[in-house]
């Protein structure tokens, strides 16, 4: 990326380039390749040789076409930028909505450690969060949350692209087999990176007693070891790794069959990622619940075939689901945005490099019409 934005006239050298398809700037496949070849004093004489090779456009046109400015940021770092920004906004907007799924998710383990045999209802979390913590209460552990989701979901999104490209190889189109395969690593990657602060996140949402994630911390450090930081990680990989390969996966699928004049459109996108996390999350929402209660300090469970039985014995069926509606109502549009925002970082990428050699083409048409 950078050495395309380099004169390509230096030491007495002139060089020439190999067109760049706005098609391969759209993949993101493009690349520039620069031969150097000596000048001769004979050829010095030749109009065409004399003539140096654009290779950036000048300041004014810059200005004029601000879009093209974007094609200096590396295109790694704009996408791992893009699903920063995305997922801290998505989990702040879904805030509410996530502090009641959790409180529904863990109350069965209240239950038991309380004596009580009443589960809690959707309306009910609503209130006793209300009555207990104000309104500044549904808000409680975003701040964890969003320290933890800027590098999960830019890990995340990042790595998806970066498993695709490797697993896709030399061949023309990756399998159905290979976005699932890299969504899974994603997933497993992004939640290896950040679980001790999700730990932190739900200790601090269930428990009014505790003010702030490093109250958490230390009091989970001295009573409970190291350990507990990662306690529920098993279910976790086992949860995350196929909710986010189908979540990506059908995503992505869903938008390649789509007509070319809707693939960019942002509405577009935010419904294909709706059908695409209610699928995912129907298929894998047990296995969270699973990992919430194991998460928990006084948890009865030691493993996922402790965990599942155990809550099925105890709550029924539903118990695997406790939660389920808040969670669907916070994870769609959780979802939706994060993936319509990063789908539209991507196509303003792309736009932003197709400007940049328009820019270029124009500037060396204008140098060569001047000789």
């Amino acid at each position: 990326m950078w050495q395309r934005h380099q004169r390509r006239i230096r030491n007495g050298k002139s060089c020439r380039v190999q067109p760049v398809s706005n098609k391969s700037l759209l993949e993101g496949t493009a690349s520039t390749t620069v031969a150097f070849a000596p000048v001769s004093k004979k050829e010095a004489r030749q109009p065409e040789m004399a003539i140096g090779v654009i290779e950036q456009p000048r300041l004014n046109q810059l200005l004029k076409h601000p879009l093209a400015i974007i094609s200096y940021v590396p295109r790694e770092l704009a996408l791992f930028a893009a699903g920063a920004v995305a997922g801290a906004a998505a989990k702040t907007v879904t805030a509410p909505l996530d502090r009641i799924k959790l409180l529904m998710q863990v109350h069965g383990i209240q239950m038991v450690q309380e004596g009580s045999k009443r589960g809690i209802g959707f309306l009910e979390a609503i209130l006793k969060v209300a009555n207990e913590e104000g309104f500044k209460g549904f808000w409680k552990g975003n701040v964890p949350q969003v320290i933890r989701v800027i590098p999960y979901s830019a890990v995340q999104l990042f790595a998806y692209e970066t498993y695709k490209k490797l697993l896709k190889g030399d061949r023309e189109e990756i399998s159905v087999v290979g976005r699932l395969t890299a969504g899974a690593c994603a997933g497993m990657t992004s939640t290896l990176v950040t679980y001790p602060l999700d730990v932190l996140r739900l200790r601090l949402a269930v428990d009014p007693a505790t003010k702030s994630m490093f109250q958490v911390a230390a009091m989970m450090f001295r009573e409970e070891g190291v350990a507990a930081f990662w306690r529920g990680l098993g279910p976790s990989l086992l949860g995350i790794a196929p909710y986010i390969a189908l979540n990506f996966c059908v995503f992505d699928l869903i938008k390649k069959s789509l007509p070319e004049d809707l693939k960019k459109r942002p509405e577009a996108s935010f419904a294909t990622a709706l059908v695409s996390a209610s699928f995912a999350t129907a298929m894998c929402y047990p296995l969270d619940t699973v990992r919430r209660q194991m998460q928990m300090r006084g948890t009865p469970f030691n493993s996922v075939l402790d965990a599942i039985p155990g809550i099925i014995a105890r709550d029924g069926l539903l118990g695997l689901y406790r939660g389920f509606v808040p969670n669907i109502l916070k994870s769609l549009p959780n979802s939706s945005i994060r993936l319509t925002t990063f789908d539209a970082a991507k196509n303003i990428i792309s736009a932003s490099e197709i400007e940049f050699e328009r820019l270029v083409q124009e500037e060396q048409k204008q140098l060569s019409g001047s000789q």
